[in-house]
């Protein structure tokens, strides 16, 4: 995710990380060259070009423009429902924290580990829904938090996730029958287990249901074909002027279209998509300081204005 600290005009023009740019140079490049070629022939052979009303283009972008916001629209709902979820789990993992250092009888027997590891099983969750959204392998940051008699059954769960929250559930279980807390918190503290739960599903609901195909066509087809007429409907009145006006134009819907394809898939790793690693790296360190830990993980600061 990119943080803009007091962005500049000079920053604002010719900044590239983060930019939309480098995924849709080459369309732009070409729609230049060609309305250059179209402008040289109209310039060199005048009647090349039948001179005709620009009404339909403006039509036609008007349009593209209605079926370019309306994706905007939906792509980043998906985007900020996602960063939503996750501001969830900040609150929800910190609550569930608090309750479980609070009320669990830390001067009973087997007290003090019930706490330690519920709290380490809640940084577990985190790194392991940040990995099932990104599809990407969770050991190295996961194994270090769950039992080691559990680390088989949690490399043959296929929902990894899921199965923390079934070991948190057993935990508190637990706590009920050796009477290290009350009834009550319990029930508080399963309340924070579903509200997980209500993440960890809703997340894969964004993840596992892209936008329509058929709409993504239509506006993917649209779009190339507005900037491909373009040239020619405004050869014979621009003239030298058109590959500039061409360019500027086919930057801003390829650059909306490729923003869109982006952003409606919120947990990847590129520039625009969500700060999953930051986040879970913060509530590791928010967790493990609630845990009395001295040696916490360095916390991940903007690189070049950028947070993976």
């Amino acid at each position: 995710m990119i943080v803009l600290q007091k962005p500049n005009a000079f920053k604002i023009l010719f900044t590239l990380r983060g930019s939309i740019i480098p995924h849709i140079y080459r369309q732009v490049l070409f729609i230049i060259l060609m309305s250059t070629i179209i402008s040289a022939v109209q310039h060199w052979i005048p009647s090349s070009f039948s001179s005709y009303s620009a009404a339909p283009l403006t039509l036609l972008g008007i349009a593209l423009s209605l079926f370019l916001g309306f994706r905007n629209n939906a792509s980043y709902q998906r985007w900020w429902e996602a960063r939503i979820l996750w501001g969830q789990l900040v609150y929800e993992s910190r609550s569930f924290t608090r309750q479980v250092m609070s009320f669990v009888d830390d001067k009973a027997e087997g007290g003090l580990e019930a706490q330690r590891t519920m709290v380490n099983l809640a940084i577990a969750f985190t790194h392991a829904l940040r990995h099932r959204l990104r599809n990407t392998s969770p050991w190295q940051d996961v194994d270090k938090f769950i039992p080691p008699e559990h680390h088989v059954s949690a490399r043959q769960a296929g929902n990894l996730p899921e199965y923390i929250l079934r070991l948190l559930g057993q935990q508190l279980k637990q706590c009920r029958q050796k009477n290290l807390t009350s009834d009550l918190m319990i029930q508080n503290m399963d309340e924070r287990l579903t509200s997980l739960t209500v993440v960890l599903s809703a997340c894969e609901r964004i993840r596992n249901t892209p936008l329509p195909l058929a709409y993504t066509l239509l506006v993917h087809r649209t779009t190339y074909l507005y900037c491909f007429m373009l040239p020619f409907g405004l050869a014979t009145s621009l003239g030298w002027v058109t590959p500039l006006v061409c360019g500027v134009i086919a930057y801003t819907f390829f650059g909306l279209d490729a923003l869109n394809e982006e952003i409606a898939d919120p947990f990847g790793e590129a520039a625009n998509h969500l700060p999953l690693t930051t986040l879970s790296r913060m509530i590791e360190r928010n967790l493990l300081e609630a845990l009395g830990e001295a040696d916490l993980p360095t916390e991940i600061l903007p690189d070049e204005g950028y947070l993976p």
